[in-house]
């Protein structure tokens, strides 16, 4: 497979960047030769090989990996709620948690915020949305949800998948206040969800292990939040009680080492996008912001 960048738009300085993956090269042998196709289906999509990552990443061992991390990635260590010190091993820092304020919500009670740092795609209509990641390949609703009645509703509404990557922040937000549900839990394989994976399938998305939750909000109706798993990501953990009332931007969970996504659906009529991420998602870039800024405005 070609070296071809892997490029978004990022909101904050106004310029198309340059991602540096992590585990780039093991990720484009894995997806783009023959012998790491193999491997891919043989063990690397597998549960099992993402639990053995994950023990590596809780063992006291991984600990000396956080420093080179944080300078190698230049991750923003003032903005941590503990010293990068302080974490016992890897997997701790990974799902670290943030000073008070170091991801302001977006005030306005009419808006709709990012669920988690990231780059994004967003799309006003998911029906139409064809050729994005695989020319000619079509996103299937029905499939992401398990869920024929839910899909239903939601077959030709907003979406928006925000992508994280090892270097993001990983804990995930409610995108708009209101009361969620308990969490729906799709069994899967764990393929990547960098876009060096999906370039050759769109249907990650629709065949990893995934859950699906509801929020009934007062300003957007019934919104669904999925968590997908990914390549050493084979959980996630929240940290949010079903049934209780949230508030837009309060902690849903964290996911633990590796990349991972999450997608917001929205029915139709409900939300208009943010003008820039509708505008770069067409051109086939995501757009990178942070969880608590505008993802679009009640309708």
């Amino acid at each position: 497979m070609a070296a071809e960048p892997i490029q978004y738009f990022n909101r904050y300085t106004g310029r198309i960047e340059t991602e540096e993956v992590y585990g780039d090269r093991f990720l484009r042998w894995t997806y783009g030769s023959p012998l790491g196709q193999l491997s891919l289906h043989a063990l690397v999509k597998r549960a099992a090989f993402s639990r053995w990552y994950g023990r590596r990443m809780d063992a006291p061992a991984s600990r000396s990996k956080v420093a080179p991390f944080i300078s190698s990635y230049r991750v923003a260590a003032d903005e941590f709620a503990d010293a990068p010190e302080s974490y016992r091993t890897f997997n701790q820092f990974f799902y670290r948690k943030l000073k008070p304020g170091a991801r302001p919500i977006d005030p306005d009670p009419h808006s709709a915020v990012f669920p988690a740092d990231g780059r994004h795609f967003g799309f006003q209509d998911v029906s139409k949305l064809e050729g994005i990641f695989v020319k000619g390949a079509v996103f299937d609703v029905r499939k992401l949800l398990m869920d024929d009645a839910l899909a239903a509703r939601f077959h030709d509404g907003a979406m928006v998948l925000s992508r994280l990557c090892p270097v993001d922040y990983h804990r995930f937000h409610f995108p708009v206040s209101g009361v969620p549900s308990a969490p729906r839990l799709i069994e899967g394989p764990l393929f990547s969800v960098n876009p060096i994976a999906l370039r050759q399938n769109i249907h990650i998305f629709t065949e990893n292990k995934r859950a699906v939750s509801r929020i009934e909000s007062p300003e957007f109706g019934t919104v669904v939040m999925l968590e997908v798993g990914a390549t050493c990501v084979g959980s996630f953990d929240y940290t949010f009680t079903p049934g209780e009332p949230v508030a837009k931007g309060a902690e849903k969970g964290f996911f633990k080492f590796g990349g991972s996504s999450t997608l917001t659906l929205f029915e139709r009529g409900r939300i208009q996008l943010a003008e820039d991420l509708l505008v770069y998602s067409q051109r086939g870039l995501e757009l990178y912001a942070r969880m608590g800024d505008r993802l679009g405005k009640k309708l």
